[in-house]
Protein backbone atom coordinates (compact mmCIF):
# COMPACT_ATOMS: atom_id res chain seq x y z
CA UNK A 1 0.00 0.00 0.00
CA UNK A 2 1.29 3.44 -0.93
CA UNK A 3 0.97 6.56 1.18
CA UNK A 4 -1.69 9.07 0.19
CA UNK A 5 -2.26 12.80 0.34
CA UNK A 6 -4.90 15.02 -1.27
CA UNK A 7 -4.65 16.32 -4.83
CA UNK A 8 -5.90 19.89 -4.30
CA UNK A 9 -6.40 22.29 -1.40
CA UNK A 10 -9.90 22.44 0.04
CA UNK A 11 -11.50 24.47 2.85
CA UNK A 12 -14.33 24.03 5.32
CA UNK A 13 -15.76 26.65 7.64
CA UNK A 14 -17.81 26.39 10.78
CA UNK A 15 -18.07 27.15 14.46
CA UNK A 16 -15.96 25.68 17.25
CA UNK A 17 -18.08 23.56 19.59
CA UNK A 18 -16.55 24.86 22.81
CA UNK A 19 -15.11 28.27 21.85
CA UNK A 20 -18.08 29.36 19.73
CA UNK A 21 -15.63 30.99 17.28
CA UNK A 22 -16.07 30.82 13.53
CA UNK A 23 -13.02 29.28 11.87
CA UNK A 24 -11.88 28.20 8.43
CA UNK A 25 -9.84 25.05 8.08
CA UNK A 26 -7.92 24.42 4.84
CA UNK A 27 -6.49 21.02 3.92
CA UNK A 28 -3.42 21.05 1.68
CA UNK A 29 -1.26 18.30 0.11
CA UNK A 30 1.78 17.33 2.17
CA UNK A 31 5.02 15.41 1.45
CA UNK A 32 5.52 11.73 2.14
CA UNK A 33 6.16 10.73 5.76
CA UNK A 34 5.05 14.12 7.11
CA UNK A 35 1.79 12.88 8.69
CA UNK A 36 -0.89 15.32 9.86
CA UNK A 37 0.18 18.82 10.90
CA UNK A 38 -1.93 21.76 12.04
CA UNK A 39 -0.82 25.33 11.29
CA UNK A 40 -2.34 28.26 13.20
CA UNK A 41 -2.45 30.83 10.40
CA UNK A 42 -4.05 33.42 12.69
CA UNK A 43 -0.90 33.67 14.81
CA UNK A 44 2.43 35.31 14.14
CA UNK A 45 4.94 32.99 12.43
CA UNK A 46 2.10 30.48 11.80
CA UNK A 47 3.22 27.90 14.42
CA UNK A 48 2.94 24.21 13.53
CA UNK A 49 1.53 21.51 15.80
CA UNK A 50 2.03 17.90 14.64
CA UNK A 51 -0.86 15.54 15.35
CA UNK A 52 1.11 13.41 17.80
CA UNK A 53 0.06 12.03 21.17
CA UNK A 54 3.06 13.63 22.88
CA UNK A 55 1.47 17.05 22.30
CA UNK A 56 -1.89 16.24 23.92
CA UNK A 57 -2.47 18.52 26.92
CA UNK A 58 -6.22 18.18 27.60
CA UNK A 59 -9.02 15.67 27.00
CA UNK A 60 -12.06 17.39 28.49
CA UNK A 61 -14.94 16.86 26.02
CA UNK A 62 -12.40 16.76 23.20
CA UNK A 63 -8.72 16.31 22.45
CA UNK A 64 -6.40 19.35 22.61
CA UNK A 65 -2.87 19.60 21.19
CA UNK A 66 -0.35 22.20 22.34
CA UNK A 67 3.22 23.28 21.60
CA UNK A 68 4.54 26.00 23.89
CA UNK A 69 1.55 28.35 24.35
CA UNK A 70 -0.18 27.47 21.05
CA UNK A 71 -3.20 25.17 21.10
CA UNK A 72 -5.60 23.51 18.70
CA UNK A 73 -8.56 21.73 20.27
CA UNK A 74 -11.34 19.30 19.33
CA UNK A 75 -9.15 17.67 16.67
CA UNK A 76 -10.58 14.14 16.96
CA UNK A 77 -13.27 14.34 14.25
CA UNK A 78 -10.86 15.87 11.73
CA UNK A 79 -8.22 13.22 12.42
CA UNK A 80 -10.82 10.47 12.32
CA UNK A 81 -12.01 11.58 8.86
CA UNK A 82 -8.44 11.62 7.51
CA UNK A 83 -7.68 8.18 8.94
CA UNK A 84 -11.01 6.77 7.77
CA UNK A 85 -10.30 7.89 4.21
CA UNK A 86 -6.81 6.38 4.22
CA UNK A 87 -5.01 9.73 3.93
CA UNK A 88 -1.50 9.69 5.44
CA UNK A 89 -0.07 13.16 4.88
CA UNK A 90 -1.88 16.50 4.97
CA UNK A 91 -1.28 20.06 6.09
CA UNK A 92 -4.21 21.58 7.98
CA UNK A 93 -4.26 25.37 8.11
CA UNK A 94 -6.69 26.82 10.64
CA UNK A 95 -7.36 30.43 11.62
CA UNK A 96 -8.50 29.77 15.16
CA UNK A 97 -7.87 27.67 18.29
CA UNK A 98 -10.49 24.97 17.66
CA UNK A 99 -11.49 22.77 14.73
CA UNK A 100 -15.05 23.40 13.53
CA UNK A 101 -17.66 20.97 14.82
CA UNK A 102 -19.59 21.01 11.51
CA UNK A 103 -22.61 18.67 11.95
CA UNK A 104 -21.01 16.81 14.88
CA UNK A 105 -19.69 14.01 12.69
CA UNK A 106 -16.89 13.54 10.15
CA UNK A 107 -19.25 13.61 7.15
CA UNK A 108 -18.72 17.18 5.91
CA UNK A 109 -14.95 16.88 6.26
CA UNK A 110 -15.04 13.63 4.27
CA UNK A 111 -17.11 15.37 1.59
CA UNK A 112 -14.51 18.15 1.33
CA UNK A 113 -11.63 15.66 1.11
CA UNK A 114 -13.47 13.76 -1.61
CA UNK A 115 -13.82 17.01 -3.55
CA UNK A 116 -10.08 17.65 -3.16
CA UNK A 117 -9.28 14.19 -4.51
CA UNK A 118 -6.92 11.61 -3.06
CA UNK A 119 -3.45 11.23 -4.56
CA UNK A 120 -1.13 8.24 -4.14
CA UNK A 121 2.50 8.98 -3.31
CA UNK A 122 5.68 7.06 -4.03
CA UNK A 123 6.51 5.92 -0.48
CA UNK A 124 4.93 2.85 1.04
CA UNK A 125 2.72 3.04 4.12
CA UNK A 126 4.44 2.06 7.34
CA UNK A 127 2.04 0.27 9.69
CA UNK A 128 2.15 -0.34 13.40
CA UNK A 129 1.45 -4.07 13.44
CA UNK A 130 0.04 -5.31 16.74
CA UNK A 131 2.14 -8.39 17.52
CA UNK A 132 0.92 -9.12 21.05
CA UNK A 133 -1.96 -7.91 23.24
CA UNK A 134 -1.67 -4.38 24.65
CA UNK A 135 -4.23 -3.27 27.22
CA UNK A 136 -5.24 -0.26 29.28
CA UNK A 137 -7.79 0.12 32.09
CA UNK A 138 -8.94 3.18 34.01
CA UNK A 139 -9.97 1.93 37.43
CA UNK A 140 -11.96 5.10 38.17
CA UNK A 141 -14.14 5.27 35.05
CA UNK A 142 -14.08 1.59 34.10
CA UNK A 143 -12.81 2.41 30.60
CA UNK A 144 -10.89 -0.44 29.01
CA UNK A 145 -9.06 -0.63 25.69
CA UNK A 146 -7.36 -3.66 24.21
CA UNK A 147 -5.33 -4.17 21.03
CA UNK A 148 -4.79 -7.69 19.69
CA UNK A 149 -3.23 -9.02 16.46
CA UNK A 150 -5.39 -9.02 13.33
CA UNK A 151 -4.77 -8.95 9.58
CA UNK A 152 -6.62 -5.64 9.11
CA UNK A 153 -7.73 -2.64 11.15
CA UNK A 154 -10.84 -3.47 13.16
CA UNK A 155 -12.52 -1.58 16.00
CA UNK A 156 -15.32 -2.58 18.35
CA UNK A 157 -16.75 -0.16 20.91
CA UNK A 158 -19.16 -0.81 23.75
CA UNK A 159 -20.83 1.97 25.74
CA UNK A 160 -22.92 2.04 28.90
CA UNK A 161 -24.01 5.33 30.51
CA UNK A 162 -26.40 3.71 32.99
CA UNK A 163 -29.19 5.39 31.06
CA UNK A 164 -32.49 3.59 30.45
CA UNK A 165 -32.95 5.63 27.28
CA UNK A 166 -29.53 5.04 25.73
CA UNK A 167 -28.97 1.60 27.18
CA UNK A 168 -25.93 -0.54 26.43
CA UNK A 169 -24.75 -0.27 22.83
CA UNK A 170 -21.94 -1.63 20.74
CA UNK A 171 -20.62 -0.90 17.25
CA UNK A 172 -18.00 -2.54 15.04
CA UNK A 173 -15.87 -1.53 12.06
CA UNK A 174 -14.46 -4.45 10.10
CA UNK A 175 -11.95 -2.81 7.80
CA UNK A 176 -11.20 0.87 7.25
CA UNK A 177 -12.87 0.73 3.82
CA UNK A 178 -16.25 0.65 5.60
CA UNK A 179 -15.62 3.83 7.60
CA UNK A 180 -17.07 6.32 5.12
CA UNK A 181 -20.58 4.91 5.18
CA UNK A 182 -20.80 3.16 8.56
CA UNK A 183 -18.91 5.46 10.96
CA UNK A 184 -18.09 8.84 9.41
CA UNK A 185 -21.68 10.22 9.35
CA UNK A 186 -22.35 9.43 13.04
CA UNK A 187 -22.79 12.53 15.22
CA UNK A 188 -21.63 13.40 18.69
CA UNK A 189 -24.20 13.27 21.48
CA UNK A 190 -24.93 14.82 24.85
CA UNK A 191 -27.50 14.33 27.59
CA UNK A 192 -29.94 17.21 28.01
CA UNK A 193 -29.31 17.43 31.77
CA UNK A 194 -25.54 17.87 31.14
CA UNK A 195 -25.87 21.03 29.07
CA UNK A 196 -26.13 23.55 31.89
CA UNK A 197 -23.07 22.13 33.66
CA UNK A 198 -21.05 22.22 30.43
CA UNK A 199 -22.03 25.86 29.91
CA UNK A 200 -21.04 26.66 33.48
CA UNK A 201 -17.56 25.29 32.77
CA UNK A 202 -17.20 27.52 29.69
CA UNK A 203 -17.80 24.73 27.18
CA UNK A 204 -20.20 24.18 24.22
CA UNK A 205 -20.44 27.90 23.39
CA UNK A 206 -20.95 26.77 19.79
CA UNK A 207 -23.36 23.97 20.69
CA UNK A 208 -26.52 23.68 18.62
CA UNK A 209 -29.19 21.12 17.82
CA UNK A 210 -27.64 21.05 14.33
CA UNK A 211 -24.30 19.68 15.54
CA UNK A 212 -25.20 17.12 18.23
CA UNK A 213 -27.74 14.51 19.20
CA UNK A 214 -29.43 15.57 22.45
CA UNK A 215 -30.65 12.65 24.56
CA UNK A 216 -33.42 13.20 27.10
CA UNK A 217 -33.02 10.57 29.83
CA UNK A 218 -35.09 12.46 32.38
CA UNK A 219 -37.78 15.10 32.08
CA UNK A 220 -36.70 18.61 33.07
CA UNK A 221 -38.98 21.33 34.42
CA UNK A 222 -40.02 23.91 31.83
CA UNK A 223 -38.43 26.74 33.83
CA UNK A 224 -35.13 24.86 33.74
CA UNK A 225 -35.49 24.38 29.98
CA UNK A 226 -36.25 28.09 29.53
CA UNK A 227 -33.17 29.06 31.55
CA UNK A 228 -31.02 26.63 29.57
CA UNK A 229 -32.32 27.98 26.26
CA UNK A 230 -31.52 31.52 27.39
CA UNK A 231 -27.94 30.55 28.26
CA UNK A 232 -27.57 28.90 24.85
CA UNK A 233 -29.12 31.88 23.13
CA UNK A 234 -31.69 29.59 21.50
CA UNK A 235 -35.50 29.49 21.48
CA UNK A 236 -36.92 27.42 24.30
CA UNK A 237 -38.46 24.00 23.60
CA UNK A 238 -40.86 21.68 25.33
CA UNK A 239 -39.77 18.17 26.32
CA UNK A 240 -42.66 15.84 27.02
CA UNK A 241 -41.02 12.41 26.88
CA UNK A 242 -37.70 10.67 27.26
CA UNK A 243 -35.65 9.68 24.20
CA UNK A 244 -33.82 11.53 21.44
CA UNK A 245 -34.89 15.17 21.28
CA UNK A 246 -37.56 15.36 18.59
CA UNK A 247 -35.64 17.96 16.57
CA UNK A 248 -33.59 15.15 14.99
CA UNK A 249 -33.65 11.43 14.29
CA UNK A 250 -30.92 8.83 14.54
CA UNK A 251 -29.10 7.71 11.39
CA UNK A 252 -28.46 4.32 13.01
CA UNK A 253 -30.07 2.73 16.05
CA UNK A 254 -26.61 2.61 17.65
CA UNK A 255 -25.37 5.99 16.37
CA UNK A 256 -23.94 7.00 19.79
CA UNK A 257 -21.80 3.85 19.94
CA UNK A 258 -20.70 4.42 16.34
CA UNK A 259 -19.70 7.98 17.17
CA UNK A 260 -17.62 6.72 20.10
CA UNK A 261 -15.90 4.44 17.59
CA UNK A 262 -15.28 7.50 15.39
CA UNK A 263 -13.64 9.21 18.37
CA UNK A 264 -11.48 6.18 19.12
CA UNK A 265 -10.13 6.20 15.55
CA UNK A 266 -9.41 9.93 15.71
CA UNK A 267 -7.60 9.74 19.03
CA UNK A 268 -5.59 6.64 18.08
CA UNK A 269 -4.42 8.38 14.90
CA UNK A 270 -2.16 10.32 17.28
CA UNK A 271 0.06 7.23 17.39
CA UNK A 272 1.28 8.55 14.04
CA UNK A 273 1.01 5.36 11.98
CA UNK A 274 -1.93 3.35 10.62
CA UNK A 275 -2.63 0.32 12.79
CA UNK A 276 -2.97 -3.31 11.77
CA UNK A 277 -4.78 -4.97 14.62
CA UNK A 278 -8.11 -5.20 16.38
CA UNK A 279 -9.08 -2.56 18.94
CA UNK A 280 -11.75 -3.37 21.54
CA UNK A 281 -12.89 -0.33 23.55
CA UNK A 282 -15.31 -0.56 26.50
CA UNK A 283 -16.73 2.75 27.78
CA UNK A 284 -14.10 4.75 25.87
CA UNK A 285 -13.56 8.48 26.33
CA UNK A 286 -10.92 10.93 25.15
CA UNK A 287 -8.83 10.54 28.30
CA UNK A 288 -8.67 6.74 28.09
CA UNK A 289 -8.22 6.87 24.30
CA UNK A 290 -5.21 9.15 24.63
CA UNK A 291 -3.64 7.14 27.46
CA UNK A 292 -4.02 4.03 25.32
CA UNK A 293 -2.52 5.87 22.34
CA UNK A 294 0.52 6.64 24.52
CA UNK A 295 0.94 2.92 25.25
CA UNK A 296 0.60 2.07 21.56
CA UNK A 297 3.13 4.76 20.58
CA UNK A 298 5.61 3.40 23.09
CA UNK A 299 5.10 -0.15 21.82
CA UNK A 300 5.48 1.02 18.22
CA UNK A 301 8.75 2.82 18.99
CA UNK A 302 10.16 -0.25 20.74
CA UNK A 303 9.06 -2.49 17.90
CA UNK A 304 10.58 -0.21 15.31
CA UNK A 305 13.89 0.03 17.12
CA UNK A 306 14.22 -3.74 17.27
CA UNK A 307 13.25 -4.13 13.61
CA UNK A 308 15.48 -1.38 12.28
CA UNK A 309 18.92 -2.10 13.75
CA UNK A 310 21.31 -0.72 11.12
CA UNK A 311 23.40 -3.24 9.23
CA UNK A 312 27.12 -2.44 9.41
CA UNK A 313 29.64 -3.93 7.00
CA UNK A 314 33.12 -2.66 7.96
CA UNK A 315 34.40 -3.61 4.49
CA UNK A 316 31.92 -1.34 2.66
CA UNK A 317 33.01 2.07 1.40
CA UNK A 318 31.60 4.76 3.75
CA UNK A 319 29.36 7.57 2.55
CA UNK A 320 31.64 10.00 4.41
CA UNK A 321 35.03 9.31 5.98
CA UNK A 322 36.40 11.14 9.01
CA UNK A 323 38.19 13.77 6.91
CA UNK A 324 35.00 14.58 5.00
CA UNK A 325 33.07 14.74 8.28
CA UNK A 326 35.63 17.23 9.63
CA UNK A 327 34.91 19.49 6.64
CA UNK A 328 31.24 19.63 7.70
CA UNK A 329 31.50 19.78 11.50
CA UNK A 330 33.52 22.30 13.54
CA UNK A 331 34.53 19.60 16.06
CA UNK A 332 38.15 18.46 16.38
CA UNK A 333 40.18 16.08 18.59
CA UNK A 334 39.32 15.08 21.21
CA UNK A 335 35.70 16.01 20.56
CA UNK A 336 35.00 14.72 17.06
CA UNK A 337 32.98 11.61 17.95
CA UNK A 338 31.95 10.27 14.53
CA UNK A 339 34.50 8.27 12.53
CA UNK A 340 32.41 7.66 9.40
CA UNK A 341 28.92 7.75 7.96
CA UNK A 342 27.70 4.47 6.45
CA UNK A 343 24.25 5.52 5.17
CA UNK A 344 22.32 8.73 4.66
CA UNK A 345 18.99 9.72 3.14
CA UNK A 346 16.91 12.89 3.42
CA UNK A 347 15.37 11.66 6.69
CA UNK A 348 17.93 9.30 8.29
CA UNK A 349 21.67 9.00 8.86
CA UNK A 350 23.83 6.27 10.40
CA UNK A 351 27.29 6.99 11.77
CA UNK A 352 30.01 4.89 13.39
CA UNK A 353 32.16 5.61 16.43
CA UNK A 354 34.98 3.16 17.15
CA UNK A 355 35.55 3.22 20.90
CA UNK A 356 39.16 2.48 21.91
CA UNK A 357 41.09 2.46 25.17
CA UNK A 358 43.01 5.48 23.84
CA UNK A 359 39.99 7.80 24.31
CA UNK A 360 40.95 10.71 26.55
CA UNK A 361 37.79 10.46 28.65
CA UNK A 362 38.75 6.98 29.88
CA UNK A 363 41.66 8.56 31.77
CA UNK A 364 39.27 10.13 34.25
CA UNK A 365 36.01 8.23 33.78
CA UNK A 366 36.33 5.06 35.85
CA UNK A 367 39.98 4.44 34.77
CA UNK A 368 40.02 1.02 36.42
CA UNK A 369 36.66 0.08 34.93
CA UNK A 370 36.36 2.21 31.75
CA UNK A 371 32.84 3.10 30.56
CA UNK A 372 31.99 5.66 27.86
CA UNK A 373 30.06 8.56 29.48
CA UNK A 374 26.40 8.67 28.52
CA UNK A 375 26.56 12.40 27.77
CA UNK A 376 29.24 11.69 25.16
CA UNK A 377 27.00 9.09 23.57
CA UNK A 378 24.39 11.85 23.25
CA UNK A 379 27.02 14.16 21.78
CA UNK A 380 28.01 11.48 19.25
CA UNK A 381 24.35 11.10 18.24
CA UNK A 382 23.96 14.88 17.96
CA UNK A 383 27.02 15.15 15.74
CA UNK A 384 25.64 12.40 13.52
CA UNK A 385 22.31 14.22 13.27
CA UNK A 386 24.15 17.47 12.57
CA UNK A 387 25.80 15.86 9.55
CA UNK A 388 22.36 15.09 8.08
CA UNK A 389 20.94 18.54 8.89
CA UNK A 390 23.94 20.38 7.44
CA UNK A 391 23.98 18.20 4.32
CA UNK A 392 20.48 19.48 3.49
CA UNK A 393 21.58 23.15 3.47
CA UNK A 394 22.35 24.85 0.18
CA UNK A 395 25.50 26.81 1.05
CA UNK A 396 27.57 24.06 2.61
CA UNK A 397 30.14 24.93 5.27
CA UNK A 398 28.32 28.08 6.41
CA UNK A 399 26.19 26.55 9.17
CA UNK A 400 26.49 24.92 12.59
CA UNK A 401 23.98 23.08 14.77
CA UNK A 402 23.39 23.78 18.46
CA UNK A 403 21.51 21.72 21.06
CA UNK A 404 18.15 23.09 22.19
CA UNK A 405 16.72 20.16 24.09
CA UNK A 406 17.07 16.48 24.98
CA UNK A 407 13.90 14.53 25.84
CA UNK A 408 13.19 10.94 26.90
CA UNK A 409 16.86 10.13 27.30
CA UNK A 410 17.61 6.57 28.41
CA UNK A 411 20.84 4.66 28.93
CA UNK A 412 20.33 0.92 28.56
CA UNK A 413 23.81 -0.60 28.47
CA UNK A 414 27.50 0.05 28.95
CA UNK A 415 29.77 1.12 26.09
CA UNK A 416 33.25 -0.27 26.66
CA UNK A 417 36.67 -0.02 24.97
CA UNK A 418 36.65 -2.15 21.83
CA UNK A 419 32.95 -1.55 21.12
CA UNK A 420 31.72 -0.21 17.78
CA UNK A 421 29.00 2.34 18.45
CA UNK A 422 26.38 2.51 15.66
CA UNK A 423 24.63 5.89 15.75
CA UNK A 424 21.23 6.22 14.05
CA UNK A 425 19.41 9.54 13.78
CA UNK A 426 15.96 9.92 12.20
CA UNK A 427 14.04 13.11 11.46
CA UNK A 428 10.75 13.12 13.38
CA UNK A 429 9.33 15.94 11.25
CA UNK A 430 10.53 18.15 8.38
CA UNK A 431 13.08 20.80 9.32
CA UNK A 432 11.22 24.10 9.77
CA UNK A 433 12.78 27.49 10.52
CA UNK A 434 16.08 25.78 11.25
CA UNK A 435 14.66 23.58 14.02
CA UNK A 436 15.76 19.94 13.74
CA UNK A 437 13.90 17.32 15.78
CA UNK A 438 15.32 13.81 15.59
CA UNK A 439 15.10 10.45 17.29
CA UNK A 440 18.52 9.11 18.18
CA UNK A 441 19.38 5.49 18.93
CA UNK A 442 22.85 4.14 19.69
CA UNK A 443 23.59 0.43 19.25
CA UNK A 444 26.41 -1.94 20.05
CA UNK A 445 25.71 -4.92 17.82
CA UNK A 446 21.94 -5.57 18.04
CA UNK A 447 21.74 -4.08 21.53
CA UNK A 448 20.37 -0.60 22.18
CA UNK A 449 22.71 1.18 24.59
CA UNK A 450 21.16 4.66 24.61
CA UNK A 451 18.37 6.66 23.02
CA UNK A 452 16.82 10.11 23.15
CA UNK A 453 14.83 12.67 21.24
CA UNK A 454 17.20 15.49 20.30
CA UNK A 455 16.27 18.99 19.20
CA UNK A 456 18.80 21.36 17.67
CA UNK A 457 18.87 24.62 15.74
CA UNK A 458 20.78 25.32 12.53
CA UNK A 459 22.60 28.64 12.91
CA UNK A 460 24.57 30.64 10.36
CA UNK A 461 28.28 30.37 11.12
CA UNK A 462 29.87 33.71 12.08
Amino acid sequence: MLQKTIRDAVSVSGIGLHTGRNVTMTFKPAPENSGYRFIRTDLEDAPVIPADVQYVVATTRGTTLQIRDVQISTVEHTLSALTGMGIDNVLIEIDGPEAPIMDGSARLIMDALTTAGIQEQAAEKEYFIIEKPISYRDEVTGSELLAVPADDFEVTTMIDFNSPVLGQQYASLNGIENYEHEIGPCRTFVFLHELEQLLTHGLIKGGDLDNAIVIVDRIMQQEDLDRLAQKLGKPSIKVEKEGVLNTTSLKFNNEPARHKLLDVIGDLSLVGKPIKGKIVATKPGHTSNVQFARLLKKAYNEQRKQQSVPSYDPNAEPILNVMQIAEMLPHRFPFLLVDKVISMSKTQVVGIKNVTMNEQFFTGHFPDNPVMPGVLQMEALAQTGGILALSLQEDKGQWDTYFLKIDNCKFKGKVLPGDTLVLKMELLEPIRRGIVRMQGTAYVGNRIVSEAELVAQIVKRS
